[in-house]
């Protein structure tokens, strides 16, 4: 039997394309390209044709490296598993159990906040996460998917009847 996913999720492009300084300048990158070959501003003063193409181009290839990048990882919460599923041609699945996640932390801007998007980063006692935090970045509703996390975290906690204890000195 396997769990319902409560949640689903991933990286925002279209956040991140609100939300931070470079993906708003990606945007006005976009639209400069645009307005400039609409305009023909260049070829009359320099004779370079190129340039306004040069500059929609670049900007349509750093948006779409971001948005490839975005869909190649999606997020699902459970109610005992975060599942990271990865790749596109290559694709993994890795999890995490809840009652081991030890912090879900969020981190945003003012741009980010904004935009209604944050990093999430999460650390655990699980393999997944031992050479450093999961970091999730541009979560659309990142602090409404914190809380139910936590939330979640807690009862999952409460289900196994564990508790999570920090050793300050692990190397005794």
């Amino acid at each position: 039997m396997t769990e319902q996913p409560l949640d689903t999720f991933r990286s925002s492009t279209l956040g991140w394309l609100r939300g931070t300084l470079a993906g708003l300048g990606t945007g006005l990158l976009l639209v400069l390209g645009i307005v400039l070959t609409v305009a023909g501003v260049g070829v009359a003063q320099t004779g370079i044709t190129w340039l306004p193409l040069l500059l929609t181009l670049a900007a349509l290839v750093i948006l779409a490296v971001v948005w490839v990048k975005n869909l190649a990882a999606t997020y699902e919460i459970t109610e005992e598993r975060l599942i990271i599923r990865t790749g596109i041609l290559f694709k993994a699945v890795d999890e995490i159990e809840l009652y081991r996640i030890k912090d879900v932390r969020l981190n945003f801007t003012l741009l980010n906040q904004w935009a209604g998007i944050g990093t999430l980063s999460i650390s655990s006692s699980d393999e997944t996460t031992r050479s450093g935090d999961l970091v999730i970045p541009h979560v659309a509703s990142a602090q409404a998917r914190r809380e139910h996390l936590r939330r979640l975290v807690d009862t999952a906690r409460q289900k196994r009847q564990v508790r999570e204890i920090d050793m300050a000195h692990e190397h005794i």
